[in-house]
């Protein structure tokens, strides 16, 4: 099995290449049920939260993990941006994305709840891995929509086009594999 290395806050790990197109592969990141990693990444990312942030924000379900590790180091609360609607949620806002690990659209949504936690306040965008920036433009969308202000765009890894993410504080970058 083909994998490529990264040393995250002097945790290391092997990712496995996996192909998403013919001919083009990507490190997969899975932090899922990897404590040591989850918690090194958010112990790096807490100093690097602009001052007068209010809020962390991220997309379920892979950054959960990361949000509430980052959560608890910082001492900020968290919202998680759901990809189903439950009635529970209330008046809830919606944006469309494209994953590149599904190659689906997929729904993000804002419980009514949290919409009016994050109104007018300072919010960092948190996610795992920053790709193509579709999660990133949905969740932007939908805290446009709710009036929260986007402080900052944060990520454990970037992927792709460095030049693109110049931007997001990310703990390191993955390149994309082409055959």
């Amino acid at each position: 099995m083909d994998t490529y290395e990264i040393d995250i806050a002097g945790v290391r790990r092997h990712l496995r290449l996996m192909e998403v197109a013919p001919g083009v592969r990507i490190a997969v990141l899975n932090i899922l049920g990897d404590t040591e990693l989850t918690e090194a990444a958010a112990r790096a990312l807490a100093g690097r939260i602009p001052p007068g942030a209010q809020y962390l924000v991220t997309a379920e379900a892979k950054s959960i993990p990361l949000v509430y590790a980052l959560s608890v180091v910082s001492g900020l609360p968290y919202v998680v941006l759901r990809k189903s609607y439950k009635p529970y949620m209330g008046d809830a806002l919606s944006a469309e994305t494209l994953s590149i690990t599904t190659g689906k659209p997929q729904t993000l949504y804002l419980d009514e709840k949290d919409r009016d936690a994050i109104n007018g306040r300072n919010v960092v965008v948190v996610d795992d891995v920053i790709s193509t920036g579709s999660t990133l433009q949905g969740m932007r969308l939908i805290l446009q929509k709710a009036g929260a202000n986007v402080v900052a765009d944060m990520a454990i890894l970037t992927e792709g086009d460095r030049a693109k993410w110049q931007n997001v504080i990310a703990l390191g970058h993955l390149p994309i594999f082409t055959s």
